[in-house]
């Protein structure tokens, strides 16, 4: 049992043999009360109180005996790291690829770290997160992108809560208002938005535009395929090309699946126009990490330096000015090059595709998923059951079973 001892005063006995009152050495020296106890592994823990404050001390020595009998204790000191200093362990433990982790870096140190970075974690409370949120959407940062920090954020305090650092992670109080960050429905491009992208898109670069909108390709994917991948009429999606600090690497398709999308006629034929013009170039890089083992692809798509493509020059000096060219003034997050996988899917939803098959084909990691994204721009239950019901029953037609007698 613990107990509270008075660093001021102490018992003693008078010259008469009396119990006294007796002022310490350390009288109006620091503060007064300090609570001694021992946790449940049997190591001995302190916390001290100021003058006129004993029945907190008092409290704060029942709590702890009760969080020890409920099996519920928290050392109150493993809460006094600072919120950067914990973060940035936590996410060098994490199994993240390495553009996640260059992504979830970027946001903590420009979005967190300057509000409660040096805070310890035990001081930041529900109001204080709230509060933050509300700075953040000052800014005008984009509700989708709120989400995202706020989930790095909610993932290092859960990882606090687990460790024993936090009784509660803050982010899940009631009084705090998540960014929603809901998506608005996608409308997907026309044919002839595609074609006339692609007519004012550069010759060497309208292969990887047929490999998104002809079998729903990410740009990293497209960028990846190389000369082994076309298969007959398959098209096999085995990695993708990434940056990791700002250079390239080889990497698994997203969620780390490769996966094999049906090649339509369209599509090989742009794929034989295009190596008769520029063959693959074999190129070495790194697998996954810039330390990774090297992997030589002949690609298909590359640069006129005869590089890899570069994401962010690609979009920059060659996807907006077709976008321009082709009508497109003022390009919007929304018409980036993940717009042929939107396109992509509605032609195959449109033509009675079914959303598990639709979902292997994106290489969602859940058809749920895809489900979400995508159920607006599947054909309506209505239009499909008169369509279902005419087929079978002929209506209209005189000799169906509902024509007249």
């Amino acid at each position: 049992m613990g107990h509270i001892q008075d660093r001021w005063w102490r018992d003693g006995i008078s010259d008469i043999g009396r119990p006294v009152r007796e002022r310490t050495k350390l009288y109006g020296v620091g503060l007064r009360y300090k609570v001694r106890y021992l946790d449940p592994n049997g190591a001995e823990k302190s916390k001290s109180f100021p003058d006129r404050q004993k029945g907190a001390a008092e409290a704060f020595l029942h709590e702890m005996e009760s969080d020890k009998n409920k099996g519920t204790y928290l050392d109150p000191t493993a809460g006094r790291i600072s919120f950067r200093k914990f973060a940035d362990q936590w996410l060098s433990a994490q199994t993240f690829d390495e553009s996640t982790r260059a992504g979830v870096e970027t946001r903590l140190r420009v979005h967190v770290y300057p509000y409660f970075g040096d805070v310890e974690l035990r001081a930041i409370g529900p109001a204080a997160v709230q509060s933050w949120g509300r700075k953040l959407q000052q800014r005008g940062l984009a509700e989708t992108y709120r989400r995202t920090i706020f989930a790095n954020v909610s993932a290092v305090f859960t990882a606090a809560v687990d460790d024993e650092r936090l009784r509660r992670n803050p982010c899940a109080a009631r009084s705090v208002t998540r960014p929603r960050g809901e998506y608005p429905k996608i409308a997907p491009w026309t044919p002839e938005g595609v074609v006339g992208v692609r007519a004012s898109l550069g010759e060497r670069y309208r292969l990887a535009l047929a490999f998104g909108a002809g079998c729903g390709l990410r740009q990293g994917e497209a960028f990846g395929v190389g000369l082994d991948d076309v298969r007959g009429d398959v098209l096999r999606v085995a990695r993708q090309v990434k940056l990791v600090g700002g250079r390239f690497v080889f990497a698994p398709p997203k969620h780390g699946k490769e996966r094999e999308v049906p090649l339509p006629e369209s599509v090989a034929t742009a794929f034989r126009v295009h190596i008769a013009k520029y063959p693959p170039l074999s190129m070495t890089l790194p697998w996954r990490s810039l330390d990774g083992d090297a992997v030589t692809v002949p690609l298909l798509t590359w640069t006129r330096e005869r590089g890899p493509c570069n994401r962010n020059s690609f979009n920059h000096h060659v996807w907006k000015p077709a976008l321009r060219a082709s009508g497109i003034a003022e390009p919007k997050r929304s018409d980036g090059f993940h717009a042929l996988r939107h396109f992509y899917a509605s032609v195959l939803l449109d033509g009675g595709e079914s959303i598990k098959a639709l979902s292997e084909y994106l290489g969602h990691a859940d058809p749920g998923f895809t489900l979400r994204t995508y159920t607006h721009l599947m054909p309506s239950s209505a239009a499909r059951t008169r369509r279902a019901v005419d087929a079978v029953l002929a209506a209209g037609n005189d000799d169906g079973p509902f024509s007249p007698e």
